[in-house]
């Protein structure tokens, strides 16, 4: 069996992700209510009574705020680094079965092959993810691999070589300048931050890590954590406009706020 993915949602409302091989269900983050979540894997044909394990980049409600209601679901085992742990088992109500990874680290969790590396961004130790499934020599599960890069001021080195060799790179997109600093309902300080070294990609940032890199190994492209007030489809598009057409044989998709994506199989 390949490897499957659907984002359940994304934007500053919730993140999450679920990944489906033979042997495990797993989400990519939980900022969703357990309810939510529920909802979410439902439209799916899923359910967090099948769910082995959630892998947490950080603690940031958007991305952490379903754990509390996992409580119900003592078998989810809880992946994180300490930092992170710590930071969010301090507001639950309950021990959470927590499995601790130092950032950095590459590990097997059942059949996936699981790789975390830092990220600079505004949290205690902000992390992405590599996620790597099959073997070379095998024609039913063949090897692939997806990124997870979401909330990151800049792109580091490291970054872009963690996303060269995969078939897949979720990454943000999270704002227009123009539309940023136009807006009138964040304060000065939260538009600094947000367009910060430790705030969220631009969508010209975005594109610049894309474009550095222009895997021809990459077949799909997310570009995710839309800004609902301070980004829109039109901005994002304007920006992919040339790296586009140099990755023609990679597809894109911009993964609007609220809003999830049907299945896609790396086959």
């Amino acid at each position: 069996m390949a490897m499957r993915f659907s984002i359940l949602g994304s934007g500053s409302s919730g993140n999450a992700a679920l990944l489906v091989t033979e042997n495990s269900r797993v989400l990519v983050d939980a900022g969703f209510s357990a309810r939510k979540l529920g909802q979410l894997l439902a439209l799916l044909g899923e359910s967090l009574e099948k769910i082995d394990a959630v892998f947490l980049t950080h603690e940031h409600g958007d991305h952490a705020a379903g754990i509390e209601g996992l409580k119900k679901f003592p078998h989810i085992r809880i992946f994180a680094n300490d930092s992170t742990r710590r930071a969010v088992q301090a507001g639950l109500s309950w021990r959470a079965d927590w499995q601790v990874f130092e950032t950095g680290a590459r590990f097997r969790f059942r059949d996936l092959q699981v790789e975390s590396f830092a990220v600079p961004h505004d949290a205690q130790d902000p992390v992405g993810f590599r996620f790597t499934h099959g073997h070379d020599d095998d024609l039913v599960a063949p090897r692939r691999s997806l990124a997870w890069l979401t909330d990151l001021g800049h792109a580091p080195l490291n970054i872009r070589e963690c996303i060269r060799e995969c078939d897949v790179v979720v990454v943000e997109s999270n704002h227009c300048p123009r539309l940023l600093q136009a807006d009138a309902k964040r304060p000065w300080a939260t538009k600094q931050r947000i367009a910060g070294r430790h705030g969220h990609l631009s969508n010209e940032a975005a594109r610049e890590l894309l474009a550095s890199v222009a895997s021809p190994r990459w077949r799909h492209v997310y570009l995710t954590h839309l800004s609902r007030d301070c980004n829109s489809r039109a901005a994002v598009e304007l920006a992919l406009v040339e790296l586009r057409a140099a990755l023609a044989g990679c597809e894109f998709s911009i993964v609007e706020p609220g809003q999830g994506t049907p299945w896609y199989e790396l086959t």
